[in-house]
């Protein structure tokens, strides 16, 4: 079982006021269009499921997201988005995974490199995938199902790891087990918060003090973009970092 991040307690809090930012609203509404791609019915496409209960969980309108399943299924007129995954080298040496949904490659391209090298890194194919896996990943808050039940339910339904983020815990599975193991977390009346892909780290890279505001700048920034869907980082604060953030917040 992993241990307990203090940088994943932080970003819980940036997400929360992520929410409120205009941008999540077009985020969100990318990947719905993106997901119906696969068909227009959330029953069985789990992708939109998902992407319509992000939506909900920060009130975009319903007409909205009707009309971003439209424009994926081709029954209206939409930009023509396209999924990237781009890769990078941050201050100390932090491997970033970045995933897009963009209607102008080169546009988001050049936006995302300047935002490197700013920050005195380095955007580059082939420099950061290798130290990820593709995994699946279901979140759900520390209250709804103790560490027993957990492992009796999730791991019976093929779970490979669980751990402890503080208020959360995150199941981690193989990608193909993933809609299995949030079934039967939801048929055991446990109320998963999240669920879907996640490139998790091989490795992790301790940032202490000297470099946190850096990095954690650069990540802020990534993420902030309208073509970024998810930023993905390999490391973790020192405490004496992680206590400086939290002392700023």
């Amino acid at each position: 079982m992993s241990g307990h991040s203090r940088w994943a307690t932080i970003k819980r809090k940036k997400a929360a006021t992520d929410a409120k930012r205009g941008n999540a609203w077009t985020k969100a509404l990318k990947e719905v269009s993106i997901a119906a791609r696969s068909g227009g019915d959330p029953t069985g496409n789990p992708r939109l499921r998902k992407a319509m209960e992000v939506c909900k969980s920060i009130n975009v309108p319903s007409d909205n997201i009707v009309r971003a399943i439209k424009k994926g299924t081709g029954e209206l007129e939409g930009a023509m988005y396209e999924e990237l995954t781009y890769e990078g080298v941050g201050p100390a040496g932090v491997l970033l995974l970045i995933d897009v949904v963009t209607d102008n490659r080169n546009r988001t391209a050049a936006e995302l490199r300047k935002i490197f090298e700013k920050a005195n890194g380095n955007m580059s194919g082939g420099s950061a995938a290798w130290g990820f896996d593709r995994k699946g990943q279901v979140k759900l808050d520390k209250k709804s199902a103790t560490e027993e039940q957990l492992f009796d339910i999730a791991i019976g339904a093929g779970a490979d790891d669980i751990s402890d983020e503080g208020e959360e815990w995150a199941v981690t599975s193989t990608a193909e087990a993933v809609e299995g193991v949030r079934e039967a977390l939801e048929a055991a009346k446990i109320h998963v918060k999240s669920s879907g892909l996640a490139m998790i780290p091989k490795n992790l890279v301790t940032v202490g003090v000297d470099d946190a505001s850096t990095v954690l700048r650069l990540v802020d920034t990534l993420d902030e973009h309208d073509d970024v869907q998810a930023v993905w980082a390999a490391f973790e604060l020192s405490d004496e970092a992680a206590a400086a953030v939290e002392a700023m917040e």
